[in-house]
C-alpha cells in the first residue's frame, strides 16, 4: 500500500498536476487583491492552452508557442478588464459569460484553423523540456517531482514568492491591497483604481496563459477540446480556501494537485474514470466546507 502512493511516478504527477492550477490560482490571487472576483480563470487557461499548440505548430517553434499563449490569454483578459474595471460590470457574470466564450472559441479555432475536432497532435511540435538539477534529481522517490521538471514548474513556485513579496512590501503591492480592501480611500491617496485593476487582470492573464502552456505543451503536447477540465474553477477554490494570501493559496493547490495525482493513480489501477476523474473536486468540495465552517466558528468567537 505504501509503494502505491510513494513513488516516483506518482510525486512526479503531483508537481505536472499542480503547476497549471498554481499559475491560474496566482492569478486570481492578484485579481482578489485588488477588488476583482476573477472567475474567468478557466476561459483564459484554454485560452492559452490553444495558442501555445497554435503557435508552436505554425511557427515551427516553441518560443512561438510560449509567446502566443502569453499573448492571447493577456488579450482574452482584456475583455474581463474592459466590462469589470472599465464598465463597472458584475464580475460574475463576465466571468462566466467568457469562460462560455472561451470553450466555443477555441473548439470554433481549433476546427477552422486546425482542420480537426476533438483534439489536435503534430509529433513536430516541440514540448517543454524537463531540466536535470544535480543533488535534487538523485533524490530517491521525489527526485524526479522535484529535480527533472520543466523550466514552467519552477518558475510558478519563484512566482508565488515574487508575489507575496510584492503584495507585503512593495508600494505597487500596498497600492493594489488598498483598492482591493477600501477602495475609495486608495483613491484620495492618489492610486488610480482603474488603472490598477487593468494592469493587474492583464497580468493575471499572462499568469493562466502559461498555465495553458503548462496543460498542452507541458507534459504532453496537444490540445484537445475543454482540455482544462475544471482546472480553472480549481484555482478559483484555491484562491477562496487561502484567502487570496500567496503561500496559503500555493498549499491548497498542493492539495488538489496531489487529489489530481491520486485520481489518475486510481485510474491505472482500474477503477473507472468517471470516479477517478472526480477525485479533485471531492476534495475542492470538503476542504471549501471545511473552510466554510472554520470562518463562521471564527465569527461567532469574535461576536462573543
Amino acid at each position: 500500500m505504501t509503494s502505491f502512493f510513494l513513488s516516483p511516478a506518482f510525486f512526479d504527477q503531483a508537481v505536472l498536476g499542480i503547476t497549471p492550477i498554481l499559475l491560474a490560482a496566482l492569478a486570481g490571487t492578484l485579481s482578489e487583491r485588488v477588488g476583482l472576483f476573477n472567475i474567468a480563470l478557466e476561459g483564459q487557461m484554454l485560452v492559452g492552452a490553444f495558442a501555445a499548440v497554435a503557435g508552436s505548430h505554425f511557427t515551427g517553434s516553441l518560443a512561438g508557442g510560449v509567446l502566443m499563449a502569453v499573448v492571447a490569454s493577456t488579450l482574452f483578459s482584456g475583455l474581463l478588464a474592459f466590462g469589470s474595471a472599465i464598465l463597472r460590470g458584475n464580475d460574475i457574470v463576465i466571468g462566466i459569460s467568457l469562460n462560455l466564450l472561451a470553450a466555443g472559441l477555441t473548439s470554433f479555432l481549433l476546427r477552422s484553423l486546425l482542420g480537426v475536432s476533438g483534439t489536435f497532435s503534430d509529433s513536430a511540435m516541440a514540448g517543454l523540456t524537463r531540466l536535470h538539477i544535480p543533488g535534487l534529481a538523485d533524490l530517491p522517490v521525489i527526485g524526479r517531482a522535484l529535480g527533472e521538471q520543466n523550466p514552467l514548474v519552477y518558475l510558478s513556485w519563484l512566482l508565488v514568492a515574487a508575489i507575496a513579496i510584492f503584495l507585503a512590501y512593495t508600494p505597487w503591492g500596498l497600492r493594489v491591497r488598498g483598492i482591493g480592501e477600501q477602495a475609495d480611500a486608495a483613491v484620495t491617496l492618489g492610486a488610480n483604481a482603474v488603472r490598477y485593476r487593468i494592469a493587474v487582470t492583464l497580468a493575471g492573464g499572462a499568469l493562466c496563459g502559461l498555465a495553458g502552456l503548462q496543460l498542452s505543451l507541458g507534459s504532453l503536447t496537444l490540445f484537445s477540446e475543454n482540455m482544462t477540465a475544471g482546472r480553472g474553477w480549481i484555482a478559483v477554490a484555491a484562491v477562496m480556501l487561502g484567502r487570496a494570501r500567496p503561500l496559503p493559496v500555493a498549499a491548497a493547490c498542493v492539495l488538489f494537485g496531489i487529489a489530481d495525482a491520486l485520481g489518475l493513480k486510481l485510474q491505472g489501477e482500474g477503477l473507472p474514470n468517471q470516479i477517478t476523474d472526480s477525485a479533485p473536486y471531492v476534495v475542492t468540495l470538503i476542504a471549501l466546507v471545511v473552510a466554510g465552517l472554520r470562518q463562521k466558528i471564527d465569527g461567532r468567537k469574535l461576536s462573543v
